[in-house]
């Protein structure tokens, strides 16, 4: 049977054209939606939200509005409709009683048909459930972790990530930079230049920019605590070739005996002709060993602690004694009047494809030979070193290469959007290539002085850096299953549940009241999830690039990071998904910033 008419049908006919008139339009502004300000989209959108659920009441409620009847296609108009359930039962489908709070408690549903009787209902709910909004659960379709794999596995030095980032934005068709020689910036260019190559500053400008607009970055760095060669590095013992190292940051470094170790990092080679060059390094096969004493040497140690001496105790060693032959005679070379054994220089002479002679200079990380990889048993974690901090470095640059990939990205763009990688953060940043220089301050002016007409206006890069936020993302400490007490009972992130927001009253983080509510606001408008946390009371709090360049220039910082486990250890883990998590977050960051900034004012 078909609709039964009323004697108001043709007054509710003109009400539910008007109706569909406001509905369309919300449509339309929900379309373009990047031209309004977050506030006044999400308003249109719920009304416009209401409007259509009212004009589709019946084929979604599937009960009887005053002068209609619907009778089911499966029914004889007699038989009871199924139970109904609220749609705030209905998140598994997407739509969650916070997106919608105005029906989520009243509007009936059909279990099984919620989205599917009002076509224009469900073009409505997806306008406002973007392509990058995080889903949860299942992102094979977006996900970014076998990119990070594959960088993770060939960056086994600070060195190897900023080459590797660098190959990435050129093939992206970013333009390197000398810091060196003039720049010449358009609007709509993308950027990169390196220093030492440990550090990277990378940028897409704006379409729309103008002088005074922010630049919006998202800070990482490069650098990892290892075991670094010293500038003499052969030692021998007991007829055992050592090498000499010393400790870079704060290592677990109990963590680094019993595992198959080797060397990575750059060289200094003399040509034939008289010129240096510059050349990276990475010995993939182990060849150090940092063996502990066995159990039956030191029997306290299960009672007393593992507790190394690192300087006599934390020596790699490399091989047994060589010994060389001479007119008839052995002799053994002696260590203390060489700076490195000649073993190690023929291992890296065969990896450069060079002479020994060649080699004149050296710096080398010691690194872990295990390959990065998926773990636990549904592979939902990342095992790996050096997490702290590249997966951070990864998911920035990513998400600026993802975020200005065509000319339509930058289109609409007023600011400029930045990724900025920096090495020594572990020991201090205090560096020519660390957070502590200049670096990135030198860059912002720069690009402001090349994209100004003739004249600058008066405080031009003042304005900028007033204007400009910065994401300090550095990992965070994911709650321990077996150390619950070591963290604030109320701040205890968790794997898997998206970027921490990091807080500190005494300024160790960056974070304020207005920079977390900034940077919640990307994460609430695209469906992220994020989490908070603080340091207990009677704990002593890390720290970050976030204070040094929040007071170094000035500018809006915020401080969050990925939770890992086992952080500063040869192996760490972070889950699968909060890797996603960030990059989604950073690229947001980037899409929606401009727009969301300018709808609040601190100081004026």
């Amino acid at each position: 049977m078909g609709d039964i008419p009323h004697h108001g049908s043709d007054l509710d006919t003109g009400i539910r054209g008007v109706v569909l008139v406001l509905g369309s339009l919300s449509v339309a502004l929900t379309l373009v939606r990047l031209q309004w300000s977050p506030s006044s989209f999400r308003s249109f959108r719920d009304l416009g939200v209401l409007l259509l659920v009212v004009r589709w009441w019946p084929e979604v409620a599937g009960g009887r509005p005053e002068g209609r009847v619907r009778q089911s296609s499966h029914s004889n108009g007699d038989e009871p409709l199924p139970a109904p359930q609220t749609l705030a039962n209905s998140s598994s489908r997407g739509l969650t009683a916070a997106k919608a709070p105005f029906i989520a408690h009243s509007l009936p549903l059909e279990p099984e048909t919620e989205f599917h009787r009002s076509p224009s209902l469900h073009l409505i709910f997806q306008s406002l459930h973007p392509s990058n909004d995080y889903t949860g659960g299942d992102t094979s379709s977006s996900t970014i972790v076998d990119g990070l794999l594959d960088f993770l596995n060939e960056s086994w030095t600070q060195f190897h990530a900023t080459a590797e980032a660098k190959r990435q934005l050129i093939a992206a068709g970013f333009q390197l930079l000398n810091e060196s020689c003039d720049w010449n910036l358009q609007p709509g260019g993308r950027y990169f230049f390196t220093r030492n190559m440990s550090c990277l500053i990378a940028f897409a400008v704006g379409e729309k920019y103008s002088i005074g607009n922010g630049i919006h970055v998202v800070a990482a760095h490069t650098d990892s605590p290892c075991l670094k060669l010293k500038p003499k590095t052969a030692s021998s013992k007991s007829d055992y070739l050592m090498v000499n190292v010393q400790t870079y940051g704060a290592g677990l470094w109990h963590t680094w005996f019993d595992r198959d170790l080797s060397v990575a990092g750059r060289v200094i080679l003399k040509s034939g002709d008289g010129s240096f060059i510059h050349k990276l390094v990475k010995v993939k096969r182990p060849i150090l060993r940092i063996p502990t004493l066995a159990i039956h040497l030191d029997r306290s140690v299960n009672t007393d602690g593992f507790k190394p001496n690192l300087e006599t105790h934390l020596v790699p060693l490399l091989a047994r004694k060589l010994k060389e032959v001479s007119a008839g005679k052995s002799i053994e070379p002696d260590s203390s009047k060489i700076a490195h054994h000649p073993l190690l220089l023929e291992v890296l002479s065969k990896e450069l494809d060079c002479k020994t002679s060649e080699i004149i200079g050296i710096e080398l990380n010691v690194c872990d030979t295990q390959p990065s990889c998926l773990g636990g048993g549904k592979d939902e974690f990342i095992f790996s070193g050096r997490l702290d901090n590249l997966a951070s470095s990864y998911c920035a640059f990513r998400s600026l290469v993802d975020s200005s990939k065509s000319p339509s990205d930058l289109a609409d763009e007023t600011a400029i959007r930045m990724v900025a990688l920096f090495d020594n953060e572990e020991v201090g940043s205090n560096s020519v290539q660390g957070a502590g220089a200049p670096t990135m301050f030198q860059a912002m002016r720069r690009i402001v002085s090349c994209l100004a007409p003739d004249l600058i206006a008066e405080g031009a890069f003042e304005r900028t850096i007033r204007s400009s936020f910065l994401v300090s993302a550095d990992m965070a400490h994911g709650v321990h299953p077996n150390f619950l007490d070591k963290h604030e009972e109320h701040h205890r992130p968790e794997l898997q549940k998206g970027l921490v927001i990091k807080h500190n009253a005494n300024q160790r983080y960056a974070t304020n009241a207005v920079t977390a509510f900034l940077f919640k606001e990307v994460a609430d408008i695209h469906n992220i999830p994020v989490q908070e946390f603080v340091v207990r009371n009677d704990m002593g709090c890390g720290s970050t690039i976030g204070p040094i360049l929040a007071s170094g220039i000035g500018i809006r910082t915020v401080d969050c990071g990925i939770p890992q486990l086992s952080m500063h250890s040869v192996r760490e883990i972070c889950g699968k998904e909060d890797v996603d998590i960030a990059y989604k977050h950073f690229t947001a960051f980037f899409q929606s910033f401009s727009c969301i900034d300018k709808n609040l004012n601190i100081d004026f």
